[in-house]
């Protein structure tokens, strides 16, 4: 069962998109945790309850997505931010300075 929970709180809801299937009481929610109990179970690894779920569901289900394709935007976009960010605070207190 703890096995169970821990991969169930690394699982996103997809009706309630901000929690994980351990936290939603959505319908839907409850239906992915029996499923994940089941397969934990069955005896299937972590991993391949989480490629189940990501070939049903999509790279979105994982709170932790892969660093390819959309995924590795979301890991570039903050990065890409905070440089934009440094850059703008450069070149306002820059001026200031002169």
């Amino acid at each position: 069962e703890n096995r169970a929970i821990s991969l169930m709180e690394n699982l996103r809801c997809i009706q309630c998109q901000g929690q994980s299937i351990h936290d939603s009481d959505a319908p839907i929610a409850a239906a992915m945790r029996h499923e994940v109990r089941q397969r934990v179970a069955a005896g299937q690894s972590n991993a391949e309850i989480e490629d189940w779920l990501k070939r049903r569901y999509g790279d979105w289900i994982s709170f932790s997505p892969p660093a390819r394709g959309i995924g590795l935007m979301l890991w570039i976009m903050p990065l890409l931010f905070l440089a934009g960010a440094l850059l703008l605070a450069r070149k306002r207190f820059g001026r200031a300075e002169k």
